[in-house]
This record gives C-alpha cells, structure tokens and sequence, in this order.
C-alpha cells in the first residue's frame, strides 16, 4: 500500500509553565505538550498518526491562510 504525504497547520502555544503546546486544527483532540519546540513537534507527528489510525473517516483539511493576533480591551 502506497503511503500519502499529507501536511497539517500545527499551532503551539506556551502555557503558564513554560510547557509548549501543540494541537491540529484540522484533526479534533490531537494535541500533545513538550518542553521544547522542537520536542512538541516530534511529539505531534506522532499524535497525528494515531488520532489518524484511530478515526478511519476522511478528514476534509482546510487550507491555512495566515493566524492574526487581535487585541481588545475589557
């Protein structure tokens, strides 16, 4: 069986410790943490495939256009 290369839009964030976070937006419930960026990258190529495995149905990716900061005062 011929494997798909297939490329998802991952946002991390920080939290208050200091842990960064990283989740797919396109796949719902895959996230995972790391220490370092680079370790929650690694981390989410992994939970990618195994939130992939686990939901056999087609995912319908959206194409990622830009991520924008908004600032509003309360």
């Amino acid at each position: 069986m011929e494997k798909k290369i297939r490329n998802f839009t991952v946002l991390i964030e920080q939290d208050e410790d200091g842990i960064f976070v990283a989740k797919v937006p396109d796949i719902p419930g895959c996230y995972t943490q790391g220490k370092t960026v680079q370790q929650a990258m690694e981390r989410i190529k992994e939970a990618i495939q195994v939130c992939l495995e686990a939901d056999k149905e087609e995912l319908h990716q959206m194409k990622f256009v830009g991520l924008q900061q908004v600032e509003v005062q309360l």
